[in-house]
């Protein structure tokens, strides 16, 4: 099996090496039989950070498919918490890429490693759950004291608008100082034209 290897060094440990994680994995590989095709290491880089240079081209060159699967010395060298270990996973899973993480003994080629998957998918969903179903009791509390919901309406002024447009001002400007669409000045101009127009029928 073709595999990747990947190692993180965190900027609070900037005296450590990533050749001791990266000696480990290479014994392991070794004891496995496994092809090593290549080798990610961002070394002096936060875990907590978002975009990681080697962790992106390692994420990249997965859904070229270079490998089969992805090895690591532990959960928290890869990722950041989580939900980001779970989005991972659910994507190396739909390319067909194994996981392994040594420390934790994980290994989504064995059953064993693929209940872990599960269970970790399992715990995500509930959680999200919980978060949809907080959110909307949230919203029906606040509606059952009256409180209105969503952005608070702007109160448009008609004459400041034809006022505006007679200093030569464009219906954009108009719109961007306050805080408005290009259409709502539009109509209320027009609006207040027509207000100050003369009825000419009763003439």
């Amino acid at each position: 099996m073709r595999v990747a290897l990947y190692a993180r060094v965190s900027t609070n440990n900037g005296q450590q090496s990533p050749e001791m994680q990266l000696a480990e994995l290479h014994e392991y590989c070794q004891r496995r039989g496994w092809e090593i095709v290549g080798e990610y290491v961002d070394a002096g880089i936060s875990g907590a950070k978002n975009s990681r240079p080697e962790l992106n081209r390692l994420l990249a060159d997965a859904h070229r498919c270079h490998f089969d699967a992805v090895v690591v010395w532990k959960f928290d060298r890869f990722a950041r918490s989580v939900s980001h270990l779970l989005r991972a996973l659910e994507t190396f899973n739909a390319l067909g890429i194994h996981f392994v993480s040594l420390s934790e003994s994980m290994d989504t080629s064995t059953p064993a490693g693929k209940m872990v998957f599960t269970v970790l998918g399992a715990v995500a969903e509930l959680e999200r759950s919980l978060i949809v179903e907080r959110v909307r009791a949230g919203l029906r509390h606040a509606r059952a004291k009256g409180k209105r919901l969503g952005r608070p309406k702007k109160e448009l002024d008609a004459v400041t608008v034809a006022k505006m447009r007679s200093n030569g001002q464009s219906w954009r400007t108009i719109a961007r100082t306050l805080g408005l669409s290009v259409g709502t000045v539009h109509a209320a101009g027009r609006t207040q034209q027509r207000t100050q127009r003369p009825n000419t029928l009763c003439a």
